[in-house]
């Protein structure tokens, strides 16, 4: 199957198999509860590995070898790791503990659980959990998106059901098909349906802020430069 990577899909592939992923609303609701899937976007997003690949395309441009292989090594342990496996097993419907590796029951005392590494670095799960979590529950389309709906609020819980029912009641289609759209697929169509929204988006209404801003500092200075 050709992913559609514009909409987040994905596929991966080893020397024995492909793997085919695909964020959609229904595999999010595999991630956990509408609870859990916030939290492990969260991870994802802010843990420390996260925070320290972000600090280094920052500072540098990109991700230092040097950095890549603190992450990737066995003794470094972070929540985004296990948060990335679970996504990218909820969006395939094969087993990838191959490529992502698995927890299994320790033989010594030390601990309960001993992390079996996969094929995949622990770097590359984490960007690929970030890139699948993010299409399926906050979207990458490029559209116009209205700053009167744009809002910074924490939101704590991500329902999948309701973007399957509200794609359901737009588009007329099956709860199959909507539970297959990714959210930014959703988020295309709802454009292409809609495409005719009148106002600004943020970074228009910045714009035009500005703008103004401008224009009555022009009138002021020349208020006053009249009144000297």
């Amino acid at each position: 199957m050709t992913p559609l990577t514009e909409i987040g899909e994905m596929l991966i592939s080893d020397a024995s198999r492909d793997y085919f992923f695909r964020p959609s609303f229904g595999n999010m609701s595999r991630i956990g509860s509408p609870a859990e899937i916030v939290e492990r976007f969260a991870e994802l997003h802010t843990s420390e590995a996260p925070r320290l690949l972000s600090a280094a395309v920052a500072s540098y441009g990109e991700i230092p070898g040097w950095l890549l292989a603190y992450i990737n090594s066995p003794s470094f342990s972070s929540s985004a790791i296990f948060a990335g496996m679970i996504v990218m097993q909820a969006c395939c419907d094969d087993d990838i503990s191959a490529l992502v590796g698995e927890l299994r029951p320790s033989k010594r005392g030390r601990r309960a659980f001993v992390f079996r590494r996969g094929s995949l670095p622990a770097s590359d799960i984490i960007i690929l959990g970030q890139s699948l979590i993010t299409h399926g529950i906050i979207g990458k389309a490029k559209v116009r998106r209205l700053q009167r709906y744009e809002t910074n609020s924490f939101v704590s819980q991500f329902s999948a059901f309701e973007y399957i029912s509200a794609a359901r009641n737009h588009f007329s289609m099956p709860r199959a098909e909507a539970e297959q759209l990714t959210m930014t697929e959703f988020q295309l169509l709802i454009n292409a349906k809609y495409p005719d929204q009148k106002g600004l988006t943020a970074e228009e209404y910045d714009a035009v802020a500005d703008e103004y801003m401008k224009k009555k500092a022009r009138r002021l200075a020349k208020v006053n430069s009249q009144q000297l």
